[in-house]
Parts: C-alpha cells; structure tokens; sequence
C-alpha cells in the first residue's frame, strides 16, 4: 500500500524524534523485545487509527515486531507530527496515511485506506474506524477478530453501540485499564494541554482565572496543573459527586453561565457536545480564551460563534480572534481541536509507555481469544494492567511490598472479626 503524507524527506527528523520518545517508554520496549522472540502477531492485519505522534510509532514498531501488518491513520486532522508520518512511511515501511492540516474529505479517505488493508484487529482514538465499518464496511467484519479503543469519547460511542446491540465485534476498552486513566488522563492531559495553552498564547497562569469544565480524570489533571502554575481556578460540571469533588478538593465550582462572567481561559474535557455555546457567548468576559481537549471539536459550538461574531482574524498560529457585536472578543486555539496535540506535542512519553503497553497487550489478547469474545466493551484483564504498573515501578528502580500468605489468606476468609 502506498502511504500518504506530507514529504517522505522528514523521516530522518522523525527518526530522531521517535528515538527521543523512546528512551523513556521502557515497559513498551520490553513487550517488543518478547515480541520479537514468540511473534504472537505473525500475519495479523491491524488498523490503527491514532494520533501520529512519537510514541504511536514506537507502539507501531512494537506490533509489527510481534509479527504483525500495521496500516496507520490520524485520528485527528490537526494532531499528526509530519515528520513521524514520514519516519513510519519511509523507514519502518508501515503504510500511513496522515498529514497534518488535512481536510474532514481527505481525513475519512485516509480512514477508508487503512480499512482497504482488511484489519482483522482495529485500534482506534475515538472509535472512527469502528464507527466507518459498522456504517459503511459492514462486509469487513467476518474477518475481524476485535478492536480496541483509548479514550473516553471513543468508549462512550461503542458502550452506547453495544447497549443498543449494534456493536459487531468485541472491543477492549484501553480507556479503562487504572495505568491508562489513571496516568495518561490525569498526567498526561494535565501537562500537555496547559503546553498547548501557553504555546498558543504566550499567557501567564499565574493571577488568571482558569475554568476547567468537567472534572473526571482529565479535568482533574488539568485543574492541579493550573492551580500548581498559580491560577484561580472554577470547575464547571453536571455530574453532582464530581462537582463535589472538586469542592472537597479545594476548587470554586459554579454554572458556567456564571463561569463566563469571570473566567480569562477556558479548557472543555468533558467529551460531550456543545459544551461552551451561543448562550455562553454573549455573557463571556472580553478577551476570554477558549480551548479544548476532549476528543472531538464538538465541545465548543464553533458554528454558533462563527455566526454571532462581526468579525474574524488571525493573530497567531492556532489563535483566531473573534469579534462579538457588542464589542467583546473571544480567542479560539487550535480550530476548537484538542489543544494538547494540535499546538503541542501531546502526552509524554513516559505516560504512553502505559498507555501503548496496554494497547499492544490488549491485541494480544484478541489474538489469543478469537472466536471466544462477544460483540461487546471489555475492560483490559486486571492481572495485564497490575503487570503493566509493576514493570513500570521496577523501570523507575522502585520497589513494593507484596502480600504476605497469612495476609493473602486473611483478605480471602470472612470468619475472623474484632
């Protein structure tokens, strides 16, 4: 298959890149040395449609270690490293398709490429080649063994899928594992969406009012990196024990409509849709900055402020300026997308380490299991995700306690009280 990408000549500075990623991703190392040796994928066809980034090649040269045929795509028009695209294309001969800037035609024609390659396994970054097959390729699932999926936005589609008996074939919720969530949303979004903030706009944290909306994992990291960089920061959210939460956290919670009243910059990661909307926009403060990191652009009603504002222009790379009618401006970053990917470099690598360990684990996993999976979400095996944190400890050269008989056999019987 030939790949699709932006200039084939960037693959020497993708090289450098990826090796950079790699040295601190030693549990996904790990898991490619031992592919190498059992080759536990040998002939397994495998779609990823992920963000181009660092660390995906190091996944995707671990799976194709294992034996495997990977076929790469973006999952975001905006969050592909160009250079990666063409280190994948042009040194590790994985057919990609992905460049940064693309169109929504080219995107899903990059999508439809990966899925001309008949993956028996699907790995997907908010469930798009899941969702494509079931809509349009549905004569692709007899040769599917599963799929997995990374984020919250992603499991929320396929759960709802599978809830309404339309889901196909058995997915491994990657999401969920704890060395996923626990880590990647929480660290990993934290730092790299406040990177994109400030690369965008060259702002200073410390003094402003920061409103996180939504508080689950992403919200969480995101609200203690604020915080730790010196803002004031609200919390907006719908689900009352997180907004308790985030109280008993030490955190302003409010409506948003009151929100908007105070708030200098603005970050959605909630997942759902028209978070930040019309009715928001003609309270909100002026020279209010609006961004977003969940999964879709969707969270931020882009069509509703195109609509409303008098006036639109460019002041920055990834910075629009939007004039309201009553004189007000409000700064987009990143077209609305997720703001951590698209002016930043996404998550560290050390917290995609466990991330792609899981995901890599998780195909496995498929593989040993074809035919025995129902059409439905799993969550990743428990004893894979503990396996991933102990190899994680033992890479940091740190050491735990383990349990003793007595104590395995007292945590196992129901007979001894007070």
């Amino acid at each position: 298959m030939k790949s699709d990408i932006k200039d084939k000549k960037l693959a020497s500075r993708g090289e450098l890149s990826v090796e950079w990623a790699s040295q601190s991703m030693p549990v996904l190392n790990l898991i490619k040395e031992r592919f190498e040796v059992e080759k536990p994928l040998q002939g397994i066809n495998i779609g990823a449609c992920l963000h181009v980034t660092t660390e995906t090649a190091v996944l995707a040269r671990t799976l194709a270690a294992g034996g495997a045929r990977v076929s790469v795509c973006a999952s975001n028009p905006l969050s592909t490293q160009d250079e990666v695209a063409a280190f994948l294309a042009a040194r590790l001969r994985i057919p990609t398709f992905a460049i940064k800037g693309e169109d929504r035609k080219t995107y899903y024609r990059h999508i439809n490429a990966v899925l001309d390659s008949r993956p028996a396994i699907t790995m997907d970054d908010g469930a798009d080649l899941v969702s494509t097959i079931h809509a349009q390729q549905k004569n692709l699932v007899p040769g599917i063994i599963g799929g997995t999926e990374e984020t919250t936005t992603g499991v929320i589609r396929l759960k709802a899928m599978a809830e309404h008996k339309v889901l196909l074939f058995p997915i491994i919720a990657v999401n969920e594992a704890e060395t996923k969530h626990f880590f990647d949303n929480r660290y990993g979004t934290g730092q790299s969406t406040i990177d994109g903030i400030i690369r965008a706009t060259n702002r200073l944290l410390a003094g402003s009012t920061f409103v996180v909306c939504g508080y689950g994992w992403c919200g969480k990291g995101l609200a203690l990196r604020a915080r730790g960089m010196g803002a004031n920061v609200i919390v907006t959210e719908v689900n009352p024990i997180r907004a308790l939460e985030a109280v008993m956290d030490g955190l302003r919670v409010m409506p948003l409509s009151e929100a908007v009243k105070e708030g200098d910059i603005f970050c959605t990661v909630t997942g759902n849709t028209t978070v930040i909307g019309a009715e928001h926009f003609k309270r909100i403060k002026d020279g209010a900055i609006i961004a977003n990191s969940g999964h879709f652009n969707v969270e931020i009603d882009i069509p509703a402020l195109e609509k409303m504002s008098k006036r639109k222009r460019k002041l920055r790379d990834f910075l629009e300026e939007y004039t309201l009618p009553n004189g007000r401006r409000v700064y987009l970053l990143g077209e609305g997308r997720l703001v951590n990917l698209v002016v930043a470099e996404g998550h560290p690598a050390m917290v995609m380490d466990m991330s792609f360990a899981n995901q890599a684990l998780a195909v496995e996993y498929l593989v040993k299991n074809k035919g025995r999976l129902k059409p439905q979400v799993y969550d990743v095996p428990a004893d894979l995700d503990r396996e991933i944190a102990r190899t994680k400890l033992a890479s940091m050269g740190i050491e735990i306690d383990r349990l003793t008989p007595a104590q395995e056999k007292y945590l196992s019987a129901w007979e001894e009280g007070t």
